[in-house]
C-alpha cells in the first residue's frame, strides 16, 4: 500500500524466497533463506535434546528443565489421544511438533523468515504424516485399515455415500494440516508489518507501537498455539492408524 508522500509498505515482502548467494533464479538445489532458517530450527532442536540435556543432572539446568516439559507434554499427549501403541511414534511426533514449533518463534526474529509461513514446507511436513500415518495402518491391519471408512452404524442405504465422503476427508487431510498452519503464519506476520510500517509515521506512531507490540505478543502465542495444532492432529490421525476402526 501507498501513500501520496511515498510511504509504502509491502507485507508480503518477507515471504519472497531468495537465494543466499547470488541473484540468480531458485532452483530445486539452491540453498536459500528456506533452506538456512530450517537449518537454524534444526541446530536449535540440537542444541536443546542434545547439547543441554547430554549431562542429564539430578538438579537440571533451565534448557534441560525445558527439554523435560516439551517431553514430558508431547509424551503424554501421544498416550491420551493415540493410546498406548501410538507411544511407539513418539519421536516422529515430537521432531514434528519441535521443528514447527522453532520454526515458527524463529521466525518473530528481526530479518528472519518464517519457513512455515509456505505451503511448501508445511504441505510436506503435513504429506509426512499423512502417507506415514496410512502406511503405518496398512502395515498393521493390511486391509483392515480401510475399515474406518465403512460406518456400519449408519444405514446400509448410506454406508456407501458416507464411505466415499470418508474417503475424501481423508484425502484432503494434508491440505487442511498444511494451510491452517501456513495461513495463520502468514496471516499474522502480514499484520505485524503492516503495524511497523505505521509505526514510522509521526503521526499515528504511538498507536502503530503500540499495535505492533500486542500483535507481536500475539503470534509468540500463536507460534506455540499452531505447533500444538498441527501435533494433535498428527496423534489424531496417528490414532485412526494404530486404534480400532469405527463402526
Amino acid at each position: 500500500m501507498a501513500t501520496e508522500g511515498g510511504f509504502s509498505i509491502h507485507p508480503m515482502d518477507q515471504f519472497v524466497v531468495k537465494p543466499l548467494f547470488g541473484d540468480g533464479p531458485v532452483e530445486w538445489y539452491t540453498l536459500t533463506n528456506v533452506t538456512l532458517w530450517m537449518g537454524l530450527a534444526l541446530v536449535c532442536i540440537f542444541a536443546l535434546f542434545v547439547l543441554a540435556t547430554r549431562h542429564r543432572g539430578l538438579i537440571p539446568t533451565r534448557l534441560q528443565s525445558i527439554a523435560e516439559v516439551f517431553y514430558g507434554f508431547i509424551h503424554n499427549m501421544v498416550e491420551e489421544v493415540a493410546g498406548h501403541e501410538g507411544v511407539k511414534y513418539f519421536p516422529l511426533v515430537m521432531t514434528l511438533f519441535l521443528f514447527v514449533l522453532l520454526s515458527n518463534l524463529l521466525g518473530l526474529l528481526p530479518m528472519s523468515f518464517t519457513t512455515t509461513s509456505h505451503v511448501a514446507v508445511t504441505g510436506v511436513l503435513a504429506l509426512l504424516v499423512f502417507l506415514g500415518v496410512t502406511l503405518i495402518g496398512i502395515s498393521r491391519k493390511g486391509l483392515g485399515f480401510f475399515a474406518m471408512f465403512w460406518v456400519s452404524s449408519a444405514p446400509l442405504a448410506l454406508r456407501p455415500i458416507l464411505a466415499v465422503i470418508e474417503v475424501i476427508s481423508y484425502i484432503m487431510r494434508p491440505v487442511s494440516h498444511s494451510i491452517r498452519l501456513a495461513g495463520n503464519l502468514l496471516a499474522g506476520h502480514a499484520v505485524l508489518k503492516v503495524f511497523a510500517g505505521f509505526a514510522s509515521m509521526a503521526i499515528i506512531s504511538p498507536l502503530a507501537i503500540a499495535g505492533a507490540v500486542g500483535i507481536y505478543a500475539l503470534e509468540v502465542l500463536v507460534a506455540f498455539v499452531q505447533a500444538y495444532v498441527f501435533t494433535i492432529l498428527t496423534c489424531v490421525y496417528l490414532k485412526d492408524a494404530v486404534g480400532e476402526a469405527h463402526h
